[in-house]
């Protein structure tokens, strides 16, 4: 087996519990505009996709307001919402021991808000590299963001791991050909599954 070197993180829903986030962040944008409340099909669109396709997503019946929309969102601040982020509470744990053994990265749907979410709690120091929705021309669940982290380490796609938890990182490690760790969803499709990180130090990936 190829030696492990690389572990890539998706945020929302494995980092951080932040379906309450997302639910509130969206909603908000919503009422602002005097729409309904979103439904159960889109809070778990919005929890997955990134900004700009949650937002065409939830006004596809007022396409006209998206541009406005998205205006208003640039001049929203993020940070009353961060407060509904929950942190996994062993994921510190788990980073501490991958450091420095492991390359670290994350690639994530978020945009503008993930600076604010990484200071808050202090992550900075435990990335090697964060890859958002801003940085890349196709998002999740398209795999650019992985090419770009992979040719970053200059690794091949089985000397890294990706741990998510929806059929949008499903999507996105089959691009590259590379091992899911599957967090919290024993149904999504993919090598491993565990409901906690620490599990993770038990799968046969890290006992070499």
């Amino acid at each position: 087996m190829t030696t492990l070197k690389l572990v890539i993180f998706d945020c929302d829903g494995v980092m951080f519990d932040s379906k309450d986030a997302n639910r509130i962040y969206y909603n908000h944008l919503l009422e602002k505009f005097g729409f309904p409340l979103m439904d159960k099909k889109e809070e778990d669109y919005v929890h997955t996709h990134n900004v700009f396709d949650a937002v065409s997503y939830i006004f596809r019946k007022q396409p006209g307001e998206i541009d406005k929309v998205h205006a208003y969102r640039q001049t929203l601040d993020y940070t009353p919402f961060l407060k509904y982020m929950l942190i996994e509470p062993d994921l510190k744990e788990f980073l501490q021991f991958l450091k420095p053994q492991f390359y670290t990265a994350i690639s994530t749907n978020r945009s503008t808000t993930m600076d604010a979410v990484m200071k808050m709690h202090e992550l900075d120091p435990y990335f090697d590299l964060v890859v958002t929705s801003l940085d890349v021309q196709r998002p999740k669940p398209h795999s650019e963001a992985l090419h770009k982290i992979l040719n970053h380490f200059q690794l091949a796609s089985d000397q890294a791991v990706y741990i998510g938890d929806s059929m949008v990182d499903r999507e996105h490690t089959s691009g590259v050909d590379m091992r899911l760790i599957s967090f919290k969803n024993q149904e999504l499709p993919a090598e491993y599954h565990v409901n906690s990180f620490l599990d993770i130090l038990k799968l046969p990936l890290f006992q070499g």
